[in-house]
């Protein structure tokens, strides 16, 4: 599965990327879908996850937040998600 960017959008294989995380480990969390809007007070998310192994799945935000909170995740502005990942 590729990431490509299409029309300015990214997409994962087939599915749009509707928003996007990084980090800096390395990882990257795309959401391709809103599961759910306020699972335990955060989104739960689908989509494509790119960490020691490139996987769909459900992620959500709420384990994300801490890091988030910390600085070593951070939320990938829409001007940037075009180009971001890694390209296989």
């Amino acid at each position: 599965m590729k990431l490509t960017t299409k029309n300015g959008k990214l997409y994962a294989g087939e599915k749009e990327v509707i928003k996007g995380w990084e980090s800096f480990s390395g990882w990257y969390w795309f959401a391709t879908e809103l599961e759910e809007e306020d699972y335990g007070g955060h989104p739960l998310w689908f989509g494509y996850v790119q960490g020691f192994e490139n996987e769909w799945g459900s992620f959500w935000q709420g384990e994300l937040q801490p890091l988030i909170d910390s600085g070593k995740v951070w939320e990938i502005k829409e001007i940037d998600l075009p180009h971001a990942g890694r390209r296989d």
